[in-house]
C-alpha cells in the first residue's frame, strides 16, 4: 500500500494551511482537517517537529550514533530491552537493523563526557547488552530530507566522459 498523499506532503512540511493541501489534492479544508485529526486520534502521526540547524542557534550539544549488540529475551526478542532503552531521557532514537549489530541509538548530551557517561553507566549496564560502539556526529549534511549547507543547492558533482 502506498502511502496517502496528503500523509507525504505532511512529511515534507506539516507547516502547510489545511487550505494549502485541500488545494493542492483537490480536497476540501474539511476533509484534510477530518483525516488529520483521525491519524492524530489513532496515533497515525505521532507528532510535528522543526528541523533546526543547532550551529545557526550556537547549540555545542553532541549527538552519538550508538550501535549496540544484544541478546534476544526468550518470547520478546529484541523488543523489551529496545524500549528500555529508548525510554531514557538522553535517547532521541533507537532502531533495530541489519547488519553487524542489533539497535543504533542516536543520543543526545550537552558534551561528549555526557554522552560516555550515558554508554557505561546506563546503556552498557543493562542486562542484555553484549556490546556498544559509539559514534559522534561532527556535521551535519541532510537531516530529514533538508540540506544544511546554504551553498550546496548550486553546486553541481562533476560529469566525466
Amino acid at each position: 500500500m502506498s502511502p496517502d498523499p496528503l500523509l507525504q506532503l505532511l512529511r515534507r512540511k506539516a507547516r502547510f494551511s489545511n487550505q494549502d493541501l485541500a488545494d493542492l489534492l483537490s480536497l476540501s479544508p474539511a476533509e484534510v482537517a477530518s483525516r488529520i485529526a483521525a491519524w492524530e486520534g489513532d496515533h497515525t502521526i505521532l507528532g510535528y517537529h522543526a528541523v533546526v540547524d543547532p550551529e545557526a542557534l550556537g547549540d555545542t550539544s553532541v549527538s552519538a550514533f550508538i550501535e549496540v549488540k544484544v541478546t534476544p529475551e526468550r518470547g520478546g526478542g529484541f523488543d523489551r530491552l529496545a524500549m528500555r532503552v529508548a525510554r531514557f531521557d538522553q535517547v532521541v532514537s533507537c532502531y533495530l537493523a541489519s547488519g553487524g549489530y542489533d539497535l543504533m541509538v542516536v543520543v543526545e548530551g550537552s558534551d561528549l563526557r555526557e554522552v560516555a557517561r550515558f554508554v557505561s553507566e546506563k546503556l552498557s549496564s543493562l542486562d542484555g547488552v553484549i556490546s556498544t560502539a559509539t559514534h559522534f556526529r561532527l556535521k551535519t549534511y541532510k537531516e530529514n530530507g533538508f540540506l544544511f549547507e546554504k551553498d550546496a543547492a548550486s553546486e553541481r558533482l562533476a560529469v566525466s566522459p
